[in-house]
């Protein structure tokens, strides 16, 4: 798929990766939880979940179904409009309410977390008309998702964020990709976006204001895809780069200080495209990373988990896959010491339509992989009907089940639907 310089990668590839597909709906409901989808006529999409204080949810995403009154022409197509998807729900995953945030032009929600003080943080992208370019949206809500501020950061390129996190001082850290900053920066008189992009890591303070920010990359694509406070202050970020490394990508890892002054940088890659998209500190104070490799493994593309200690030096790394397409987009700690991954697979159906033209042969499940504190899996569950569906973000709950948002095409109200999902584990 076509994305900007490969840029909104972790976001909006996984909004739009899967091509659609004409089938009927099919149960996915899991035998020990139970599945919610939410949804209008449009395309809408989750890509961020948090179990709540109160034992609830919240989901971000996007929606175009809030649009489908617009006018569709040859100037305004409704394709391109979109607003970001703010719901909260109670702990059975019934709505409490939603909220949404948008203009005439394409906002995506890519992240939402519950601030210390009850509200609501989302990191999105905003594009204010049908024609023009991407910026950073930082949208602060009261705890009934009423907007209290927002902010938003960029330049004449594209820019955008695929993770947030409330910090130890109330402020936040924010991880994504620019086009407008950096090394590799195109100012060409004609050029009005650049051709490549880089790591744009942003500290703000609690009301939203740019405390510092750093750029990380060279001449090539470089992403920032999940970014977390780690125990000594500083951060840890990971996402891809195509300035250096073994390959065409390879999943990036880059400690900082509180600063955001890069202490190191490492890469793990092959020849072909390896990507990172999440990250996070394990208790012995090392890091867990998930993406995807063309490298090694099974098939055209495997899910990948690495373990490193305090520096950034594997420690082990796994594969999980068959011969299609197969990613990990998070992954998690959980309460014994394992990982948790969420992410997609893919089968062929041998009785499916296919034809250069529609090709359902290949279809693609929510894929969640539980593994032990070595890597070593304990389980897997798919879940899926007979159109597509993907994961975008896992959390472990309090009463050691895990929730899981994404989409699924051909299974709610419209042509994709947000899709929560809890699955007891084991």
């Amino acid at each position: 798929m076509a994305i900007i310089k490969r840029g909104l990668a972790t976001g909006v590839t996984y909004l739009l990766i899967i091509s659609a597909v004409l089938a009927n709906s099919e149960s996915i409901a899991p035998e020990d939880g139970w599945v919610r989808t939410f949804g209008g006529a449009g395309e809408d999409v989750g890509t961020s979940v948090q179990e709540t204080k109160d034992g609830g949810y919240i989901v971000t995403g996007s929606t175009t179904s809030h649009k489908k009154n617009i006018a569709y022409s040859w100037m305004i197509k409704a394709s391109r409009i979109g607003e970001i998807w703010l719901i909260k729900t109670d702990s059975e995953g019934n709505t409490l309410w939603e909220r949404t945030f948008g203009g005439m032009g394409k906002d995506i929600g890519f992240m939402v977390q519950e601030t210390k003080d009850g509200g609501y943080i989302i990191a999105g992208a905003t594009k204010p008309h049908v024609i023009g370019d991407y910026d950073i949206w930082l949208i602060k809500t009261d705890s009934e998702g009423n907007p209290e501020w927002d902010k938003t950061f960029g330049g004449r390129g594209n820019d955008w964020p695929n993770a947030i996190q409330q910090t130890a001082d109330g402020g936040y850290i924010i991880a994504g990709g620019t086009e407008s900053y950096g090394a590799g920066f195109n100012n060409a008189f004609l050029v009005k976006t650049p051709r490549n992009t880089n790591l744009w890591l942003i500290k703000t303070d609690s009301e939203g204001n740019i405390a510092w920010d750093r750029t990380f990359g060279g001449s090539g694509f470089d992403e920032g895809s999940s970014v977390q406070e780690t125990d000594d202050g500083g951060y840890i970020v990971t996402g891809y780069t195509t300035s250096s490394g073994a390959g065409g990508s390879d999943i990036w890892l880059v400690k900082t200080d509180p600063r955001g002054r890069g202490l190191w940088e490492r890469t793990f890659g092959g020849p072909r495209e390896d990507v990172g998209f999440s990250v996070r500190e394990a208790k012995d104070l090392g890091y867990i990373v998930t993406g995807s490799t063309e490298s090694f493994g099974n098939g055209s593309k495997d899910v990948w988990l690495i373990k490193t200690d305090s520096n950034g030096t594997k420690e082990w790394d796994k594969t999980f896959g068959g011969p299609g397409f197969d990613e990990g987009i998070a992954v998690k700690e959980t309460g014994d010491d394992g990982y948790i991954i969420a992410g997609y697979t893919t089968e062929h159906d041998d009785g499916a339509l296919h034809s250069w033209l529609i090709n359902t042969a290949d279809k693609s499940h929510v894929w969640l992989i539980k593994t032990d504190s070595k890597g070593e899996k304990e389980w897997d569950r798919t879940f899926g009907g007979r159109g597509n569906g993907w994961a975008n973000a896992v959390d472990e709950t309090t009463d050691g089940s895990y929730i899981i948002t994404g989409a699924m095409e051909s299974h709610g109200d419209g042509s994709r639907d947000l899709l929560l999902i809890k699955v007891k584990g084991g």
